[in-house]
């Protein structure tokens, strides 16, 4: 077990993983950080609007291969800063997945430059493309098990018995 503290990169990577948890789609769970000065701003996952009916509960909603009742977790990420106020220019995203190209071109639209994510799915040529013609950087992080190995979810149990 390490001594260190956990670096930002894991450290807003597992809040990304953490909130992919709440997600309601049953295709892909995926979560999304917005951070800015190494602080968060958003979360999101992937779901419906609110108010609408939840993959979970309903199935989802495939039209050419694609459910249309998910909004992508960087999608909701970048709406609740909209909806709040809160600028994202020059901000980050720590996100569980690759970004679809939508996601990629809103997130680059919204100031969004440096994208940081866990898993590659579907990696459009297109969007590496949009990312490198910008000026922005993408980079895949790998969550070393040695920063969570302190966990201990056995006493967070004792607290609930």
């Amino acid at each position: 077990m390490t001594d260190q503290r956990i670096p930002w990169d894991q450290y807003f990577m597992a809040q990304a993983v953490l909130l992919a948890l709440r997600s309601t789609c049953t295709r892909l769970e995926v979560g999304a950080t917005l951070v800015k000065d190494k602080r968060i701003i958003a979360g999101g996952y992937n779901g419906s609007v609110s108010g609408d009916v939840h993959c979970i509960d309903d199935g989802c909603y495939v039209v050419d291969n694609h459910c249309i009742r998910t909004i992508h977790a960087e999608m909701n990420a970048l709406l609740q800063c909209a909806k709040l106020g809160i600028s994202t220019d020059q901000a980050e995203v720590y996100v569980t997945h690759f970004p679809c190209l939508q996601c990629t071109k809103a997130l680059l639209q919204a100031g969004i430059r440096k994208i940081y994510y866990l898993h590659d799915y579907r990696n459009d040529p297109y969007a590496v493309e949009l990312i490198n013609q910008v000026g922005a950087t993408a980079q895949k992080v790998v969550l070393e098990p040695e920063y969570f190995q302190k966990l201990s979810f056995g006493s967070l149990n004792e607290l609930t018995e």
